[in-house]
């Protein structure tokens, strides 16, 4: 509902005050709504870690600190966040080629926010029923995006943003979900640092990468974010395999 409310706050306020500063300013009011909940929820849950049960652990006693399977998956992960493009430069696409009016543009990231709230439920229980052979067919779905919100029209961008708020979902879901799996809680938080750390690495080094190409072609930037995003498969199927023998 954040994510999905707000940025129409923000075109309604364009459209009709045309103030950057003020649409931008309203803003404050969610984030200081996030912070109230977050500290709710801190006081309610300060232990959250005993509402889990123990995963199946991916390692025996005397493996190294974190399974084969995990650094596959953070490579399949880093693959993923590699060729995804940023809302920021599919805005400034939108503006410059003027396939979407600038007021506009705030409605279409409500969209892909809906997209990706609601993918994210979905997915959720997708990844609790059939693990992570879910990711493979998501990551092939969302990286059809970028020659939709690059190449297509108005309706077309619309869809691609639609994609791209899939992948979204899988980024905020699915994909740090499943780290949960591969690694016993007691090194869970080393993990995720470590895995977080990497994965936006990568996506700050895509973003440079893909804003570089973007100066001289469009098309470059398509075959990039296809590419990278479905050589993340491969590896996505070796992890399966791994995970269903042991």
């Amino acid at each position: 509902m954040r994510s999905t409310l707000w940025p129409l706050l923000v075109a309604l306020v364009l459209g009709h005050r045309g103030q950057y500063s003020l649409a931008f300013g309203t803003l404050l009011v969610p984030a200081v709504i996030t912070l109230l909940l977050l500290s709710i929820a801190r006081i309610i849950y300060p232990h959250p870690e005993e509402l889990e049960a123990k995963a199946r652990p991916v390692h025996t006693p005397g493996s190294p600190r974190f399974s084969r399977i995990f650094w596959i998956y953070l490579i399949a992960a880093a693959m993923f966040s590699t060729g995804f493009v940023d809302f920021q430069l599919i805005a400034f696409h939108f503006q410059q080629t003027t396939i979407v009016r600038t007021t506009w543009i705030p409605i279409f990231y409500s969209v892909a926010m809906a997209v990706s709230g609601t993918g994210s439920l979905l997915f959720g229980r997708l990844f609790d029923r059939f693990g992570i052979s879910i990711l493979i067919p998501l990551t092939a779905l969302s990286a059809i995006f970028a020659p939709l919100v690059f190449l297509g029209g108005t309706w077309l961008a619309l869809v691609g943003v639609a994609l791209w708020g899939l992948g979204m979902g899988v980024h905020e879901s699915i994909i740090p979900a499943a780290v949960a799996t591969m690694v016993p809680m007691e090194r869970r938080s080393s993990a995720y640092g470590l895995f977080t750390g990497i994965y936006g690495l990568f996506w700050f080094a895509g973003s440079v990468v893909i804003g570089i190409l973007y100066d001289h072609s469009v098309t470059a930037v398509i075959a990039f974010c296809v590419i990278v995003e479905l050589a993340a498969i491969p590896l996505l199927l070796s992890v399966k395999r791994r995970l269903a023998a042991l």
